[in-house]
């Protein structure tokens, strides 16, 4: 996987305490995950610092890619291929200004005009949502349902623009397949991850739906 490709199935770190986020970063990774976003909220810089170098690490070892959310001085202190940058984190020029064309640099959207900010600003990736209530995040924007993506979608192409719209926000696994149909290159997940105890079969099936969705398998 070279250093600007966006994997269709992304992990979103969560958890009440670090070890738990870092936990779950080796099981997600030891099962055939290949892409982790460590997210880590009200933490100190340094257990920050400490949990992206273990994270990194991890990464390492299974070839995978580390995306950052929001610390880009952690980010770059860890080494880490990307950051991941929310609707009220660091304008996303500014990020670019900072490290540069070979960095991985993601944005979240909810509305049509959020896309159209992040992908003007030269993002790689966008992180599209919520598909459904999550209790992931704290401060959660409007549900987008399968609707919703369809809409912005089609907007997208009528524009002609070509980036990588990631689906993110509660989604399950019965859900992936007409998330995959309505254009989407593919999922970030967290719970689903999360709660199941055979996270192997569970990503070997979503790896399954990728390879059959219209634009394949990335």
């Amino acid at each position: 996987m070279s250093k600007k490709e966006i994997a269709a199935l992304q992990y979103v770190s969560s958890g009440q305490r670090i070890q738990e986020h870092l936990d779950q970063i080796a099981d997600f990774l030891a099962a055939g995950g290949r892409w982790v976003q460590l997210r880590l909220k009200e933490v100190s810089t340094a257990d920050y610092l400490a949990a992206g170098k273990t994270a990194r690490a991890l990464c390492d070892q299974y070839q995978a890619q580390l995306i950052i959310n929001d610390q880009i001085e952690l980010a770059q202190a860890v080494a880490a291929d990307g950051l991941h940058l929310g609707r009220s984190d660091m304008p996303l020029e500014e990020a670019r200004a900072i490290l540069g064309p070979d960095f991985i640099l993601g944005g979240t959207a909810n509305s049509w005009e959020d896309i159209e900010e992040v992908y003007l600003a030269g993002a790689d990736y966008i992180g599209l949502g919520p598909f459904r209530f999550t209790p992931t995040k704290k401060k959660l924007s409007p549900i987008l349902g399968m609707k919703g993506y369809r809409e912005r979608l089609q907007q997208l192409e009528r524009k002609g623009w070509e980036i990588p719209i990631v689906g993110i926000g509660g989604i399950k696994l019965a859900d992936i397949d007409g998330l995959l149909r309505t254009g989407l290159h593919g999922v970030a997940l967290s719970g689903l991850i999360n709660q199941t105890t055979d996270k192997k079969t569970l990503v070997k099936e979503i790896y399954q739906l990728l390879e059959m969705a219209p634009s394949g398998y990335k």
